[in-house]
């Protein structure tokens, strides 16, 4: 059973984030806090298996938390944002050890998609991993150049992720080398309002210029392109000059949309065919599995996260038990590895 403490300053949130994890019997006990200072209190005296916060509060607010729990006492926290001023905090808080982060609505009802409420899976995900996985430590970004032979073994890099994927991401891209030759694509499970905030940040990480990428633009080598997340996004060749090109479609998958990475993984499979190298990183779910299908049907490759270094081994694990991995390899490993795949 999961002990959870909700850390909120506003009573009415804290009534209604309550009732909502208590309407799962796997959630035993649900404890609050006003704010930080009082949140860490509760975490040494109660001891919760899960931390639900909101980000913006008086004085001692979630980031505070975050900081103080993951040095104290590490648990998993999940942080509530419903403000666009906190994108670069909510980022913060995933650097610190924070398990993962969803929008804050202003009632009960928008806590619920497709007749279910979201939060109380992803507490009941958080109580199962290993705590150790949430604490990373940063390593320098590669701003050397790497000797690549002039014939590549394949043509473009896209990577899938969703719960702990900021994270892995962060890790992966300031490994590549200042001169990597292909472009890198990736499909984060996201909020729309922090795509941007999330492209801002990874571009100090890494050499490599990041953006988020317009209908009809040409991919461009050694250039990192993060989906968006108001459709789903593909890649095909334009019917003119053969060159690839990202498009966008309100197509909707069955695992998650905008951005679905079974819509990325499916399009580059019949774009890029056995030039593919595709890249499944810690996540929720099993997104990624079916448009990893199609990517071996064609001869890509594929790479999964190792389960010891994934928040969630999920998607992974997906792709694993469906027999569509090449090569498990260790979040710390993988930019070396892709890099050499290259070669």
């Amino acid at each position: 059973m999961i002990k959870t403490l909700v850390v909120e300053d506003s009573g009415l949130m804290r009534i209604l984030i309550t009732d909502i994890l208590k309407s799962d019997k796997s959630i035993s006990e649900v404890q609050t806090a006003n704010n930080g200072f009082e949140a860490m209190q509760k975490v040494r005296s109660y001891q919760p298996d899960v931390i639900v916060t909101d980000m913006v509060m008086p004085e001692y607010d979630g980031l505070y938390l975050v900081k103080e729990v993951m040095k104290d006492s590490p648990k998993p926290i999940i942080v509530l944002s419903s403000l666009d001023r906190t994108n670069a905090q909510i980022f913060d808080a995933l650097k610190y050890g924070a398990f993962e982060f969803v929008d804050k609505p202003k009632n009960g009802e928008g806590f619920k998609t497709n007749g279910y409420y979201p939060l109380v899976d992803l507490v009941k995900e958080a109580a199962k991993i290993n705590v150790q996985s949430l604490i990373t430590k940063s390593i320098r970004r590669n701003n050397l150049a790497h000797t690549f032979q002039e014939k590549l073994n394949y043509d473009i890099v896209v990577i899938g992720s969703s719960t702990g994927g900021p994270g892995a991401i962060e890790c992966l891209l300031e490994g590549f080398p200042a001169n990597f030759p292909v472009p890198i694509v990736i499909a984060q499970h996201m909020p729309e309002r922090f795509i941007e905030s999330f492209a801002v940040r990874i571009n100090g990480y890494t050499p490599l210029n990041v953006s988020i990428p317009r209908k009809g633009q040409p991919l461009e080598p050694g250039h990192i392109y993060i989906a968006p997340g108001t459709k789903n996004i593909m890649i095909n060749r334009s019917p003119i000059s053969n060159t690839p090109l990202f498009s966008f479609t309100s197509r909707h998958y069955k695992e998650f949309n905008n951005p679905s990475v079974d819509c990325l993984f499916e399009s580059v499979s019949e774009t890029y065919k056995e030039r593919a190298l595709c890249v499944v990183l810690t996540g929720m779910g099993k997104d990624g599995t079916q448009g990893l299908s199609k990517i071996k049907a064609n001869k890509g490759y594929a790479i999964v996260q190792d389960e010891k270094s994934s928040v969630v081994f999920g998607m992974p694990k997906a792709a694993l038990d469906a027999g569509l991995v090449d090569n498990v390899v260790p979040i710390k490993e993988m930019a070396g590895f892709i890099t050499s795949c290259l070669c």
